[in-house]
């Protein structure tokens, strides 16, 4: 048995947003590759496109690696799960 929550079926809740940040930039899934090994933070294109897909979890230091990659801030990645959570 996996040790391993999913929220909505979800393994993690940013995928889709960063595929659309991701895209705004035009930046292929190599080139973020990329310039996450030069932060020192190994995410292969196979697990990048995973992560999109809500496929794969996400590590809090690799939000925030994928953040500076995207020169974003964590909360726009963030933001609209925080939003979601939120109880009126």
């Amino acid at each position: 048995m996996k040790n391993c929550s999913k929220y909505e079926d979800n393994l993690n809740v940013i995928g889709p947003i960063l595929r659309n940040k991701r895209k705004e930039k035009k930046i292929s899934l190599e080139a973020l590759s990329s310039k996450l090994l030069l932060l020192g933070i190994n995410i292969p294109v196979t697990s990048l496109h995973r992560i999109e897909n809500n496929q794969r979890t996400v590590r809090d230091y690799e939000i925030s690696a994928l953040s500076i990659a995207l020169n974003i801030s964590v909360n726009e990645l963030l933001d609209p799960i925080t939003d979601k959570l939120k109880i009126s």
